[in-house]
């Protein structure tokens, strides 16, 4: 059972870092959740003497108000012992506690004695991979798991986290290091100079926090040995490593730790900021808090290749990266250079730090709890179709926004198969969304946004679209530009031997040779490692790099591994762009092939109109939206990332202008990415040939989802609210950041329909309290 009041509420957070240990993220987000109710900080157990009884020892803090509460324990028992001793200290202190309770852990290891408390909302908070850690309990990943099981939402303290986490839980968000900037930026103006540092010379490089085993002892050392005229401070407390091993130069200076008030004045006296971090398990997955704060602090930073640092401030000015020990030293060298250049560098620090506060990671983490909570508790109505007569003119069972393949489609078999009475409504003054086409001036059809071929291996959506079309049968055939030579894409057998002057005649010789030039990676993550692992950094650099540069407006390296996965790399001489069983082109074309499947008397269209001016003019039941999600929610968190592309129609006097429909030209010297020629796609026979040249573009319509994982971790908040919105489905490629293929977009809303059928059905059968539809994100069907 839940019950909970999302106003007024007690959260209750299970913690193995202690308050009074390091001011870090519990510590920063637990203030401000105190500031809306009470917070509850339940530590790991003290251990009394022998003989004592357990007790709970609870003081309030007197800065943010969060109560810490300390069980107290005896020595030497067991741990189901000592579970049910905690067990029974929360349930006493519970007695008392008058609101709903809201559990956050950030160990797995508090579960057993605290999973029985009834809450509102259960979180886990995962700011670091624990299970990595030095000492870390054998227990803790099976708990961990039970905690996936029981949680509503997971949070991760950053994207590599977030990455690693994401397929075990469906409301994961990542919340990467935020910074207090007012607290830090003092650093930048602070005359004091702490006494334990003010004596020691300049230049200073200094860390701060905890000093264990994420630290790299050698490259302390090897810095203060390369240095020797150089102070470097290392701050923090020493723990799970004997402060016996840690260097020792005269120039190394260990000050111990230091309260969080602190920090501004020892950073404010230092000129380079480190973070000398190991590459082991225990940073794997670490988003450290302090390089922002290094920056809000003015200071230029050095690390080791982080994942996380290197995503996220690898390209910032005042950021360095050194993956040696010579490489680190060389590195401060620059570092100490810019901290005594001009200060300019720090504007686009101070605009990145600008979107990274503390309070807004607390309002982004409060709202998505409330959302939890109102989720859970939620009883939707179903609207009943019996209750929809056959003509209502006032209003409508379903509005449709888009009349691409998903609005299309949902409309189509809402009206025909539902005998709902629908209106599609478009911002575009015609139907088919991007897949419109047209007959140009020369009279050749063409596709205005782009060309579109249909392709499928589901005879059950052949099946349907062929309710509505005849087709023409196709296969599709690209040629890459390579200096003037046109050569087979995907990279083929052919492609080979005229790219090299090869004289490859089996599919076993092309193998070898593509394996001769592959170049192993591991783990294969972004774009660049799918093919070069493949086909070697040549190939790479010669059919993928520009391409991509140029139609993401990044590098490979940059995006997920999607991206150039969806294309193959063949032995053999099949030249076809695409092997799918199903492979044609509507006879007619795709827009009236759109017009046949929206002619139906229950079906009206409203074309050239925004949804937000027919929203509330047109009275409806229910809402499919597939539009941008973002867009839905008014971009409350900021816009989702996509390419955009810019078309160019040409018509030539000339019969052809190509061999084939595509020609890509995968260098950055030249502006457009491909140039498409219609006929081939259509089979007319015209004097005059019409072409389209596409060029990538930062703005403009919403093309292509962006596959970084952030922009993916974005997107899972606008699904977390699409999740509880009333009254509203999403279906298709912009209602669920996802590209997908023409079919894959059929398959999704027949699937999404045929849920809503069912919904439909159960209520006929009587069940008048049956919840309204859930508006779940549909999962494509093909």
């Amino acid at each position: 059972m839940r019950s909970g009041d999302v106003g007024q509420r007690t959260l209750l957070c299970f913690s193995h870092l202690r308050w009074a240990f390091v001011f870090q993220r519990p510590q920063h987000l637990m203030s401000r959740f105190a500031k809306t109710g009470e917070v509850v900080y339940w530590e790991e157990p003290l251990y009394l003497a022998q003989g004592e009884q357990p007790r709970l020892e609870t003081r309030s803090c007197p800065v943010t108000g969060v109560i810490i509460a300390i069980p107290q324990l005896p020595p030497d028992e067991s741990q189901a012992t000592e579970h049910a001793m905690l067990r029974r200290l929360l349930d006493t202190y519970l007695l008392n506690v008058k609101h709903p309770v809201t559990r956050w852990y950030y160990t797995p290891m508090m579960l057993p004695f605290s999973e029985h408390v009834e809450a509102s909302c259960v979180v886990y908070d995962c700011m670091d991979e624990l299970a990595n850690f030095l000492g870390a309990p054998p227990e803790l990943l099976p708990l961990e798991t039970r905690l996936f099981d029981q949680a509503d939402l997971v949070f991760t303290g950053g994207y590599s986290l977030y990455e690693a986490k994401r397929a075990r839980h469906g409301n994961i968000h990542p919340f990467p290091s935020s910074v207090d900037v007012a607290h830090f930026t003092a650093a930048r103006t602070h005359a004091f100079d702490p006494d334990d540092q003010a004596h020691l010379p300049r230049p200073r490089l200094g860390f701060y926090g905890v000093v264990d085993e994420r630290m790299n002892l050698a490259l302390l050392a090897h810095l203060a040995d390369a240095r020797p005229h150089w102070s470097v401070m290392i701050v923090g407390p020493v723990v799970k490593i004997n402060p016996a091993d840690l260097p020792q130069r005269p120039n190394l200076h260990y000050l111990g730790g230091k309260t969080y008030d602190k920090l501004p004045a020892y950073l404010g006296a230092w000129d380079v900021a480190l973070m000398p971090f190991a590459i082991n398990d225990s940073t794997r997955f670490i988003s450290p808090t302090k390089t922002p704060e290094y920056l809000a602090a003015g200071r230029p930073v050095v690390s080791t290749p982080i994942t996380d640092v290197v995503r996220h401030y690898g390209k910032v000015g005042g950021v360095q990266i050194a993956d040696t020990p010579e490489a680190f030293v060389a590195a401060c060298d620059a570092a100490l250079e810019l901290a005594h250049g001009p200060s300019g560098w720090l504007e686009e620090v101070d605009g990145l730090l600008a979107r990274m506060s503390w309070d807004r990671t607390f309002r982004e983490m409060d709202e998505l709890i409330a959302l939890a909570i109102r989720t859970a508790e939620q009883v939707h109505p179903v609207v009943s179709p019996t209750s929809w007569p056959a003509e209502r003119p006032q209003r409508y069972d379903v509005m449709v926004v888009g009349a691409g393949f998903a609005g299309a489609v949902m409309a189509e078999r809402l009206a025909n198969d539902g005998g709902k009475r629908v209106l599609v409504v478009d911002r575009r003054p015609h139907v088919a969304g991007n897949a419109f086409d047209r007959l140009d001036d020369a009279g050749v059809l063409i596709h205005q946004y782009g060309p579109h071929i249909f392709h499928t291996n589901s005879s059950d959506i052949v099946d349907y679209l062929s309710r509505f079309t005849e087709w023409r049968p196709y296969e599709h055939r690209v040629l890459a530009d390579i200096d003037g030579l046109r050569v087979p894409m995907p990279i083929n057998r052919t492609t080979l031997n005229l790219l090299y002057g090869l004289d490859l005649t089996t599919d076993e010789e092309a193998e070898a040779f593509l394996a001769s030039r592959a170049e192993p990676v591991e783990p294969v993550v972004t774009s660049a490692d799918v093919v070069i692992s493949k086909v070697g950094r040549e190939l790479y650099e010669t059919f993928f790099q520009g391409y991509t540069r140029k139609q993401w407006g990044m590098d490979p390296s940059e995006l997920d591994k999607s991206v150039t996965a969806r294309v193959p790399t063949r032995t053999s001489e099949d030249d076809r762009y695409f092997t799918d069983s199903f492979q044609a082109m509507p006879l007619e074309g795709y827009t009236r092939m759109f017009e046949r499947m929206l002619d139906h008397p229950n079906i009206d269209l409203l074309l050239g109109v925004d949804f937000e001016e027919a929203r509330d003019a047109y009275p409806h039941d229910h809402l499919v939206f597939t539009g941008p999600i973002d867009e839905y929610f008014g971009h409350r968190y900021g816009k989702l990332p996509y390419r955009s592309l810019e078309f160019r129609h040409e018509t030539v006097d000339r019969e052809w202008f190509q061999p084939v429909a595509v020609v890509n030209f995968p260098s950055e010297d030249v502006p457009h990415t491909r140039i498409t020629e219609y006929k081939h796609l259509t089979g007319q026979t015209a004097p005059r040939t019409s072409l389209t040249y596409e060029i990538p573009s930062a703005t403009g319509d919403p093309y292509y989802p962006i596959p970084r994982p952030e922009n993916q971790a974005l997107f899972k908040r606008y699904e977390a609210l699409a999740l509880a919105a009333r009254d509203v489905t999403f279906v298709g490629r912009l209602a669920t950041y996802r590209y997908y293929n023409m079919d894959q977009v059929v398959g999704q809303a027949l699937a999404t329909y045929r849920r809503m059928s069912a919904a439909f059905a159960k209520h006929d059968l009587g069940d008048m309290a049956a919840p309204q539809l859930e508006p779940k994100l549909a999962v494509s069907a093909a």
